[in-house]
C-alpha cells in the first residue's frame, strides 16, 4: 500500500492526521499551519502593538512551552516588535513545581528570553503544600487559582509590563464554557470565552494566543519540534471539578472531533447574551482562508433544522406525522394538543448595579470588595491554622 501523500504539499508523506479537523499532512506542513493559524488569531485579534513588552505565563508545561516557542518564531518572521520575558508562578508543591522550574530555567536560556520567577510563600507567606495540608485535597484549586492569578498581576508590576499572555488552549476554554454551565454562571461565560481579559480599569491585561489550539496538536507541536517540556500533572489536581469537565469532552471528542471547538463557538454566542457582552470570538475566514481556529472547512451554515423542516414539509403525507401542540387548555378536531399556560406576574427589570473597582485595604491590590478575594482566602487559612494551633 502505497504511502497517503500530504494534502496540503502533495509531495511529502502524511505522518500527522490533525485532531481538529483529521486532515492528514505532514511534519513540515502541520508546523506551517499550527504556525499560522496562531498568528491569524493574533492578528486578527489585536493582541499586541509593536514595541509592547509581553510577559508569557511560564510553568514548564507542555502549553506555555510551546506559547513561548511559537511567539518567538512568529515575533522573528512577521516582525511583531515585542519584547518577550518569561514570568513563573512558584506555588511551592514539592515534586511538581520545583522540578518543572528547573525546565523553564531551560527554556529562558534557550528561547533568550529574561525570566522571573514570584513564589506563594513570599507572596502570601503560604505554599500550596501548607494550604493543602490545613485544609485537605477538596477545595484547594479554589485558593491556588486565585493565588495564581494574583501572582501573575504582581510579577508583571515587578517587570513593569502590562500584558501577560498564557497557554490556554481550546480545550481548557470548552472546559470552562461547561463548568460554568453546568454551575449556572452565565455571567462568568463572557470573561472565559474572551481571548482578552481585563479592562481599562486593570493594570494588567491577559490573552490567550493558544485559544483555537487543540490540546492534543499542541502536543503534537512540541513533539515534532523537539521541545523541553515538563509533562508530569500537578498532583493535587485530579480532585478538581474542572477534571470532571474534561473527562465529557475527551468523551465527545471521540465521537465528534469538532466538538472542543463547537463548545467553544457556543460559549461565545451565548457570552454576547450575557450583561457584559462578551468578545473575543476569532476572526476567522469563513471560506478556505487560514482561520485562527482552523474550523472554516467543517463549519456549518446554520440553516439545517430549516432545510430539514422544509425538507419533510415537502414529503407527500408528512401532515399526518406531526402533532401541533398549542397553549390553549381544549382539545380540538385535528388532531392538535392544547396545553395548560403557566401565567407569571411580569417582572420590573431595574439595571444592575455597576461594580466599582478600588484596592484592598490590606495588600494594596485592585477589587470592588474592601478585601481581595486573596486576602479574604488567606484570613479563612490563617483562621483555621489558629483553630489548629489551639
Amino acid at each position: 500500500m502505497s504511502p497517503t501523500p500530504c494534502m496540503r504539499c502533495h509531495n511529502n508523506k502524511a505522518i500527522v492526521k490533525r485532531p481538529k479537523n483529521h486532515h492528514k499532512v505532514c511534519r513540515d506542513c502541520f508546523l506551517t499551519i499550527f504556525e499560522d493559524e496562531v498568528h491569524h488569531t493574533i492578528v486578527s485579534s489585536r493582541l499586541f502593538h509593536p514595541g509592547e513588552r509581553v510577559a508569557i505565563g511560564a510553568s514548564g508545561g507542555k502549553d506555555s512551552t510551546v506559547l513561548a516557542s511559537v511567539l518567538k518564531t512568529l515575533n522573528e518572521r512577521h516582525n511583531y516588535g515585542l519584547d518577550l520575558v518569561l514570568l513563573s508562578v512558584d506555588e511551592g508543591i514539592k515534586g511538581y513545581r520545583d522540578d518543572s522550574l528547573e525546565t523553564v530555567k531551560r527554556n529562558a536560556t534557550q528561547y533568550e528570553m529574561p525570566l522571573q520567577i514570584v513564589s506563594y510563600d513570599q507572596l502570601y507567606g503560604w505554599t500550596m503544600d501548607q494550604v493543602v495540608e490545613t485544609i485537605g485535597k477538596k477545595g484547594n484549586c479554589t485558593y491556588c487559582g486565585v493565588f495564581r492569578r494574583q501572582a501573575l498581576d504582581r510579577g508583571a508590576k515587578i517587570l513593569d509590563i502590562r500584558h501577560v499572555v498564557t497557554g490556554h488552549n481550546a480545550d481548557d476554554v470548552a472546559e470552562t464554557v461547561l463548568m460554568n454551565l453546568l454551575r449556572g454562571d452565565l455571567p462568568r461565560l463572557s470573561r472565559s470565552t474572551s481571548i482578552v481579559t481585563g479592562s481599562s480599569a486593570s493594570e494588567v491585561k491577559r490573552s490567550k494566543p493558544l485559544k483555537y489550539a487543540y490540546e492534543k496538536e499542541i502536543v503534537l507541536y512540541a513533539h515534532h519540534k523537539k521541545l523541553d517540556y515538563f509533562s508530569t500533572e500537578c498532583i493535587y489536581s485530579p480532585e478538581a471539578f474542572r477534571g470532571t469537565a474534561r473527562s465529557l469532552i475527551k468523551s465527545l471528542e471521540k465521537v465528534r472531533p469538532s466538538a472542543i471547538l463547537d463548545i467553544v463557538r457556543s460559549g461565545e454566542d451565548m457570552a454576547r447574551l450575557t450583561p457584559d457582552k462578551g468578545q473575543g470570538a476569532c476572526g476567522c475566514d469563513e471560506g478556505e482562508g487560514v482561520g485562527g481556529c482552523g474550523s472554516a472547512n467543517g463549519r456549518s451554515s446554520g440553516a439545517e433544522l430549516a432545510q430539514m423542516e422544509a425538507s419533510l414539509n415537502n414529503q407527500p403525507g408528512s401532515e399526518g406525522l406531526e402533532t401541533e401542540i398549542t397553549s390553549n387548555e381544549a382539545s380540538n378536531g385535528d388532531g392538535s394538543v392544547r396545553l395548560p399556560i403557566r401565567h407569571r406576574r411580569p417582572k420590573e427589570h431595574t439595571p444592575a448595579p455597576l461594580q466599582t473597582l478600588g484596592q484592598c485595604v490590606k495588600c494594596g491590590y485592585m477589587s470592588s470588595q474592601d478585601m481581595c478575594q486573596a486576602c479574604t482566602l488567606l484570613e479563612n487559612l490563617n483562621k483555621n491554622r489558629a483553630d489548629i494551633a489551639i
